[in-house]
This record gives C-alpha cells, sequence and structure tokens, in this order.
C-alpha cells in the first residue's frame, strides 16, 4: 500500500492531492465493479447504510491522508495516522497495562514535534483525522464484509467514495488530462486499494478488529523505506526513533493483547 503512496506522491507536482486520490478510488471502483458485479436487490436499509458509512470513512481517509503527504514527509504521516488503528487494538484488549503501549505510541508522535526545524501543523492535523478515519474504516470493512458477500460491499463502497469526492476534484482538476497521470493513478488504484481493500475485507471476516490493527504496525516503517528508495525522502534519527515507538507500541500491545491459555490439570488416575 505504501508504494502505491509513494507513486500517487510523486505526481503532486502534475496533479493535486484531491484529483490523485479520486483518480484512485475512481478507477478502483471500476475495477471492483468489472469484477464483482455486485447484487443491489433484496438488501436491507441497514446494508446500504453500513456501505455508504464504509464508502465515506474510505473516501475521507484517503483525502486527509494524501492533504497530509502534500505537507508532510510520508513515513512521518503514516506514524501519525497509525493512531488511529493503534487506538482500535488497546481499546479491544481492555488491558490496564497495556496504557504503557499508549503512553510509548504517544511519545513517538510528540518526538516528531520535537524535530529541529518547521513542520506543518495542518499537514499533522490531516494525519490525525486521518488516523480517526482508518478506525472507522476497520470497524465499517468489519461490519461490511459480514453483511455482503464477496467483495460486494467494498466495490460499491468504493462507489460511494469516488462520487462524494467527485466535486471537489472537478474543482481541482489540473493534470487529469494526462495520459501518464492516469496510468500511474492505475497502477496506485491496484496497489493502494483493489489489492490490500480486498485482502483487509477478507482477512476481517475472521479476524478480530484488534489483531487486524497490530498487524499494520509495520505500516509507518514500510511508508518511510518506500518513500526513501522512491521518493528519496530522508528522515533525520529522531524522526526514525520517533517511527520506532509507534511500532514498538504495537508490537507490545500484540504480546500483552494475546490471550491467555490455561493448561487445564491432569485428572489423577483411580
Amino acid at each position: 500500500m505504501q508504494v502505491g503512496a509513494t507513486f500517487a506522491k510523486s505526481l503532486f507536482d502534475e496533479v493535486t492531492p484531491t484529483a490523485m486520490v479520486w483518480l484512485r478510488l475512481t478507477l478502483s471502483a471500476l475495477i471492483l465493479l468489472a469484477i464483482t458485479r455486485p447484487r443491489v436487490r433484496g438488501l436491507s436499509r441497514r446494508d446500504w447504510l453500513v456501505v455508504v458509512a464504509f464508502g465515506a470513512s474510505l473516501g475521507l481517509m484517503n483525502w486527509a491522508i494524501y492533504q497530509s503527504f502534500a505537507r508532510l514527509p510520508i513515513g512521518i504521516a503514516v506514524t501519525i495516522e497509525f493512531i488511529g488503528p493503534l487506538t482500535i487494538a488497546l481499546v479491544t484488549s481492555r488491558r490496564a497495562r497495556d496504557l504503557v503501549w499508549v503512553a510509548l505510541a504517544a511519545a513517538g508522535v510528540v518526538l516528531l514535534g520535537l524535530e529541529p526545524g518547521r513542520i506543518s501543523v495542518v499537514g499533522v492535523l490531516f494525519a490525525l483525522l486521518a488516523g480517526v478515519c482508518w478506525a472507522a474504516y476497520i470497524v465499517l470493512s468489519k461490519a461490511t464484509g459480514a453483511r455482503w458477500e464477496g467483495l460486494d460491499g467494498l466495490a460499491l463502497a468504493s462507489t460511494v467514495a469516488a462520487v462524494a469526492l467527485t466535486p471537489a476534484a472537478m474543482a481541482y482538476a489540473d493534470g487529469l488530462g494526462s495520459p501518464h497521470v492516469w496510468l500511474v493513478g492505475l497502477i496506485v488504484g491496484l496497489m493502494s486499494s483493489v489489492i490490500p481493500y480486498s485482502l483487509d475485507l477478507v482477512a476481517l471476516r475472521s479476524i478480530k478488529s484488534g489483531l487486524y490493527a497490530i498487524l499494520m504496525s509495520l505500516e509507518p516503517a514500510a511508508g518511510a523505506l518506500a518513500a526513501i528508495l522512491i521518493l528519496h525522502e530522508g528522515l533525520s534519527v529522531l524522526q526514525w526513533l520517533a517511527i520506532a515507538c509507534v511500532v514498538v507500541a504495537s508490537a507490545g500491545a500484540t504480546r500483552t493483547g494475546k490471550p491467555e491459555h490455561h493448561v487445564p490439570a491432569e485428572s489423577t488416575p483411580v
């Protein structure tokens, strides 16, 4: 997913973040609709409410994080955004000792603000908004997977997200006439939407939301590495330390969040 994000950011000089995220979501929605041909009859109002909410969270999450990418290095933006999934993991664990991991993750975010030089407050706020939406995405993806067959719900949610962003994208559509932009948009749509979101939906049908959130713990580091390799976005030692704090907090939540298994005592032979 983060590799796709770096390709998307590489085009921000040619196309606005809003137009880029619209292109990504539109192309991914068209691909998913062609693959699934979702059934839309005989569904309850609740089914539609869930998929529309899922689409809204999907669209807002991607729009907000792309706005953050335009103002912050990808590694920093994803680190801040990851507070959303980490919160899901910790809330579902319901263990007081997990507050240690909350504090460590918070320390990582604070470290980002201690870096000498200027950091975009607006970029941070967009990343936090994306984090809230990421948490909602996890919950709603699981609910959608439970109510809709196959990838039908994801296809319709992606369509909702694309349609919702259309007015804003058309207002900032500079660069969308380039075939190169559309080609990269197709690649980004596959790498950052169709493949990962489909896998998310399938995975969340069989695992808990908290466990899924924990499995995303390497996203900040993956984002930073992808940005270094593709965009040459270097990070300072302090920024890498901040990312490490969030990743370690997630790993710690993984260990303390595991259920304890009690081995039954062996019965005494009579």
